[in-house]
């Protein structure tokens, strides 16, 4: 049985998060050890505060659970995209028109206004309530950039159990953090152990 935890773990971010917003964006769901599962969306509130944190919302936007009903439907089909560019298949058209809609959702263009006063100027359109569709395309334009850039080739999933983080890999390092690369060594130095000792006791 899952049981899904509300703190924040002691994870530093990924490798490549630090230049990929849509990385740590889907590592905000994440399985621990023990069936425990922690969900940084889980609630408007948390959902309010990531944002907040990675300045995709202000302190007061009001995430409503609506929103956050989005926001994870989206983290789920680009995990979907994810995962078919590290296996090299093809995307599920449904993950790729989610992430096109929140593409599409704001003008990415300055449109012209006109000021009675001080005459003609450009500005993009940012009232309160699309807040989250902006939120939605930082996150999709990101996405996009990752999969279609040179980075992506570097793409891969935590190679320790049941981590479900994505990674950009450097190297050999195929871990998300020092923490799984030491359970992932001390899972191999177990079965090593354990194949010895049937092998001797034959």
């Amino acid at each position: 049985m899952r049981e899904t935890l509300t703190a924040e773990p002691a994870l530093p971010p990924a490798p490549g998060a630090e230049h990929y917003l849509a990385l740590d964006f889907v590592n905000s769901a994440i399985a621990l050890p023990g069936g425990q599962f922690i969900d940084l969306l889980s609630t408007p509130e948390s959902t309010n505060q990531w944002l907040t944190e990675r300045g995709l919302a202000p302190a007061d936007a009001g995430i409503q659970e609506m929103c956050t009903a989005q926001l994870r439907a989206l983290r789920e089909h680009i995990r979907v995209l994810f995962a078919a560019r590290v296996a090299g298949i093809p995307a599920l058209p449904v993950a790729l028109s989610a992430v096109n809609d929140a593409l599409s959702r704001i003008p990415t263009a300055a449109l012209l206004h006109w000021d009675e006063h001080n005459g003609p100027y450009r500005a993009a359109i940012c009232p309160p309530n699309e807040i989250l569709d902006r939120a939605l395309a930082t996150l999709a334009a990101n996405t996009a950039d990752l999969l279609t850039g040179p980075d992506a080739d570097y793409l891969t999933t935590c190679d320790s159990t049941p981590c479900n983080r994505y990674l950009l890999r450097h190297g050999r390092r195929h871990w998300c953090s020092i923490r799984c690369g030491d359970r992932a060594r001390a899972a191999r130095a177990y079965a090593r152990r354990t194949l010895e000792g049937t092998l001797k006791n034959r």
